[in-house]
């Protein structure tokens, strides 16, 4: 079935010494991998090898099969233009950890408008904006909502958080535990938008430690979630943030 829909790309890994097999998230039908034949080589084609960077929003049309197997893409065009996100060293270390991060969560090859627009809004957002220290941090939070594990504000005085339940406790159990410092910025980030991010004032340390726990509490609640391999070099260009 050929399909035009709107997609962000996640990933592209070369495919023998011409090709390349993109992931890519689509507005019609959730995740899917497509095999482009010849595009490192072609130079006339309607398929650019440049439009399949990390998190490239595009506009496609593809035959989908729906069969799991490696889809065919037809035509290609970038939808919205990043006017940093590439060029500025600290965005393009965010970007190449939220793929990633994207990469390794969202798994359904099933349409879901919500996430796609939140996604596509998050990601224009922090291309045009320039605090953006806090954006992973909240970034994360907010997408275990569309996943499905949204820690749970109710009780929010309480000093705990426990990361396995999803939820504030008055008292620490074996689970694994936030408490101190990370409690009160994870508390934070509760209920707030992109646009009040930069009100959060964390030391490095801080955001350091809180991105870690983030990265454990995607671990415990999505099967198979593999720790971005990208984290060590957006913690070495973050250092410089106060």
């Amino acid at each position: 079935m050929q399909v035009t829909t709107k997609a962000i790309v996640l990933s592209a890994l070369k495919y023998g010494d011409t090709s390349l097999i993109v992931r890519a998230f689509t507005a019609s039908d959730g995740i899917k991998s497509y095999l482009l034949k010849g595009v490192l080589s072609s130079k006339k084609g309607k398929l650019k090898s440049a439009y399949f960077q990390p998190l490239t929003q595009l506009e496609i049309v593809a035959n989908h099969r729906n069969k799991g197997t490696l889809e065919s893409l037809r035509e290609a065009k970038v939808f919205y233009h990043y006017q940093t996100l590439y060029a500025d060293m600290a965005k393009n270390a965010m970007t190449l950890f939220l793929a990633e991060l994207l990469g390794n969560s969202i798994r359904e090859e099933e349409r879901n408008d919500d996430l796609f627009e939140f996604l596509e809004a998050s990601l224009q957002w922090l291309d045009m904006h320039k605090d953006i220290a806090n954006f992973h941090l909240f970034f994360m939070l907010s997408l275990s909502r569309f996943l499905g594990f949204y820690p749970d504000a109710y009780q929010m005085e309480k000093p705990y958080f426990d990361l396995l339940e999803g939820e504030f406790t008055s008292s620490e159990s074996l689970n694994p535990m936030l408490r101190g410092e990370n409690v009160y910025f994870f508390k934070a980030f509760l209920g707030i938008n992109f646009d009040e991010i930069h009100t959060i004032k964390m030391k490095k340390t801080n955001r350091q430690e809180l991105l870690k726990v983030l990265v454990v509490y995607f671990e415990l609640h999505l099967q198979g979630f593999r720790k971005p391999r990208s984290l060590a070099v957006l913690n070495e260009v973050f250092s410089s943030y106060v």
